[in-house]
């Protein structure tokens, strides 16, 4: 592998690392905080990009289409949270993930009654859809270092905000000591109210980075879900900094990994069983290098009460 293929590989883990720190930033909050195991967070990121295709398609501005999905992203996460989730604060875990999985089946044909079975397009504007050269030779899409630079930018928001305001000041006290807070005669309701709405939007934000890089259609988040509980598992359930974290190092890890192993392959096996192979094993390293993480630090990089 050469060193301008490894940069280019490297900056792509890097915006893929950002989808999965915006997709689990609220999913860790939710199950650290809520004690609920949201398997609909999926469906969040999902409807993040078909809003995202309907403002783009309606106003012709990504920008003005970012500005219109948040208050809606955060209006759907509330409903849910006040309609759906708290009937489940007092039910076990498997009671929350039966009900979370039909959510996801009921908004997976939701879309499909609303903007039908089609895939959605989703085309940049002028300005996002050239190269840069980071390198001599070397172009990169200047859309996808506008998604690294505006996840880091929302990175650095939301830290701000956990660590200088009093709402971050509750949130890090629900995740690391709930019944604290509700002694403390903080409405704990609420809270989990404005955190599940949070993450709405994070997911949101999600799906409409990612609308214009892939299909939007249904069911396009669940995926994405299974690396995200991968991330909280191992940054640390309820700790931003263990999400931020394992995003970019599980981003960067899957990324490189697709691209190496195959090659790396090559010197074993014939050509077509590379190319076959060797993306499922890199795969495969994700929930090894999780694995390996958990038998030293069983509750994550970043555990709560230091997140």
């Amino acid at each position: 592998m050469t060193l301008l293929l490894f940069i280019e590989q490297f900056l792509n883990g890097m915006q893929f690392g950002v989808f999965l720190f915006l997709i689990s930033a609220g999913l860790t909050l939710v199950l650290g905080i809520m004690n609920v195991v949201n398997l609909a967070h999926a469906s969040l990121y999902m409807l993040g990009a078909y809003f995202a295709s309907t403002f783009y398609g309606l106003t012709g501005s990504l920008i003005v289409a970012l500005v219109l999905i948040i208050p809606v992203m955060l209006l759907v996460g509330i409903v849910i949270e006040l309609v759906v989730l708290r009937t489940l604060y007092d039910r076990d875990h498997m009671d929350q993930v039966l009900a979370t999985f039909g959510l996801i089946l009921f908004f997976n044909e939701l879309v499909r009654i609303i903007w039908g079975v089609e895939a959605q397009p989703l085309t940049l504007p002028m300005w996002l859809s050239g190269n840069v050269e980071i390198l001599p030779d070397a172009p990169y899409p200047v859309y996808r270092l506008v998604v690294i630079g505006v996840g880091m930018a929302v990175a650095a928001g939301l830290f701000w905000m956990i660590t200088k305001t009093r709402m971050g000041m509750l949130i890090r006290a629900g995740a690391s000591n709930r019944p604290m807070v509700g002694a403390l005669g903080i409405n704990i309701r609420f809270l989990y109210t404005m955190v599940f709405g949070l993450g709405a939007v994070f997911a949101g934000l999600a799906g409409l980075m990612a609308a214009p890089l892939q299909s939007v259609e249904s069911g396009i988040g669940e995926d994405m879900l299974i690396f995200a509980f991968v991330v909280i598992v191992i940054g640390g359930i309820g700790s931003i900094r263990g999400a931020l974290v394992a995003s970019i190092v599980i981003g960067i890890f899957e990324t490189v990994g697709r691209s190496i192993l195959p090659v790396l392959m090559l010197e074993v096996v014939d050509s077509e069983t590379a190319q076959t192979a060797g993306p499922a094993l890199a795969s495969m390293l994700v929930y090894i290098l999780m694995a390996v993480i958990l038998f030293f630090k069983p509750q994550g990089l970043f555990p709560a009460r230091t997140g």
